[in-house]
């Protein structure tokens, strides 16, 4: 397992970038729960923020494409608006621990 970051790192409702072994990702809490998924949207293969560490919506409840709106799911990584409807984002497991969160690569 690779260190992503101290779980400090990563407030609720929060999200945020990393580049770990030259794959971008991007990571989101909520309901105290991590998620950790491959920085690219399905559609273009394109980053999904608009700014840096801006990967969900005004809401903070769905994670959102900035180049052409597509919402997904915190929890799966599923499209549910948007030109990839029924893709998913690539999911990356991780575990938090004391330390703080880890991924497997």
């Amino acid at each position: 397992m690779k260190f992503l970051c101290a779980g400090s790192d990563l407030p609720e409702a929060g999200s945020r970038g990393f580049q770990l072994e030259g794959l971008k990702l991007f990571a989101v809490r909520r309901d105290r729960q991590t998620y950790v998924y491959v920085n690219r949207c399905p559609h273009r293969g394109v980053a999904l923020e608009w700014q840096v560490d801006q990967f969900l919506d005004a809401s903070a409840s769905l994670i959102q494409c900035a180049s052409h709106g597509a919402l997904f799911l915190i929890e799966s990584g599923e499209c549910v608006a948007g030109p990839c409807a029924g893709q998913f984002l690539e999911a990356i497991d991780c575990r938090e621990d004391s330390q703080g969160i880890w991924v497997t690569l």
